[in-house]
């Protein structure tokens, strides 16, 4: 999914604990199941209940283990070692990078059956980017939001209408962003009139010191969509840019936080994330039954219900705003822009960078 941390503050150990917490969080396994499936995805794709379904009907456990960050995805897949998931969900930008490292497999779509029901412009593989290489897909889509901003109504006469009111003295410590190097230097690009994903080096260095005023700016860096709930809520927060788009405009009316959402002027960076199987699954068929699954029609209406996201089955709200949504891409240098968003984060100044 895309990118959650785009820092830190007082209660920046407690957000890790959080994070460590629910990366180790995993249902309730039946004991009678003689087949494990371990699921590597992001907060409210597996729920225990819709786990717990397919569990009794393919006779198996699941274990599932949540990651908060596309950088956090990386390191528990892109090891050298053996892979220790089954099955895992990621974003189109970064299903390259698994193909081309081996980590991901190619899909036998035949045991897919649910495709089908897709909405065409996802079920036309070669109009969905970055799934496929050599004729082979490794891929299919699930589901997919943009990154808009969302405002507590009560500290706005009017809706904001640009990513630049995160910088806005005005709301010194009552802005929240996410924890990601990748997509903050996208939105300081953004903010910038410049490509998101293919900064120059004087681009490059204009971005840093964009960010570097961020980080003065915000309360601290979310990674998980509870997490920036709970945050918003406690700390009066006024403005945040929203990685998991309208997953988090539920969570905050359903906590009773009186929010608008907005798409910035600049457009809003877009995920669209995949289910796809691992070189190191057990058994791949399972593994493909379990991305079967999630594409029942259903499951996938739960999942719009439940967290508010759009699935890949019928048109939702996020199709309103299609002609400004920019869709992520691989950047320049995704190592250069994690090792200067950790000195950013760690307080490092323009002049050192």
């Amino acid at each position: 999914m895309a990118a959650l941390n785009w820092r830190r503050c007082a209660i920046a150990p407690a957000c890790r604990l959080f994070a460590a917490v629910a990366f180790a969080l995993g249902c309730v396994l039946p004991a009678h199941a003689g087949q494990t499936l371990r699921v590597l995805t992001w907060p409210g794709y597996a729920d225990p209940d819709l786990v717990k379904r397919f569990e009794q009907e393919n006779d198996v456990r699941v274990q599932v283990s949540y990651v908060g960050s596309d950088e956090a995805l990386r390191k528990h897949l892109a090891s050298n070692g053996s892979i220790n998931y089954d099955v895992f969900a990621a974003n189109t930008a970064e299903m390259q990078f698994y193909i081309q490292h081996g980590v991901a497999v190619p899909l036998q779509l035949s045991n897919i059956p649910n495709r089908a029901r897709q909405l065409p412009r996802f079920r036309d593989l070669q109009r969905v980017p970055g799934i496929s290489r050599a004729g082979q897909v490794f891929a299919v889509a699930y589901t997919y939001a943009e990154m808009g901003l969302i405002y507590d109504r009560k500290q706005f006469s009017a809706p904001p209408v640009s990513l630049s009111a995160m910088w806005d003295p005005k709301y010194q410590g009552k802005v929240l962003a996410f924890d990601t190097s990748g997509h903050n230097f996208s939105i300081a690009a953004l903010v910038m009139h410049a490509n998101p994903f293919h900064l120059d080096e004087a681009q490059f260095r204009q971005s840093v010191a964009k960010l570097v005023a961020l980080r003065r700016n915000v309360l601290t860096f979310y990674t998980l969509p509870e997490e920036s709930v709970e945050l918003f809520r406690r700390h009066s927060v006024a403005l945040m840019f929203a990685n998991y788009g309208r997953q988090q405009v539920k969570l905050l009316r359903n906590a009773g936080v009186d929010v608008g959402y907005v798409i910035p002027r600049e457009g809003a960076l877009a995920w669209l994330d995949c289910w796809a199987v691992t070189r190191g699954a057990a058994n791949k068929a399972l593994a493909e039954r379990w991305i079967n699954f999630m594409l029942d029609s259903k499951v996938s209406a739960e999942l719009t219900r439940r967290q508010g996201l759009a699935n890949t089955l019928a048109a939702g709200a996020a199709t309103r705003d299609s002609d400004k949504l920019i869709w992520l891409e691989p950047v320049e240098d995704d190592q250069r822009r994690a090792a200067y968003w950790a000195r950013i984060l760690s307080g490092d100044v323009p002049e050192k960078l």
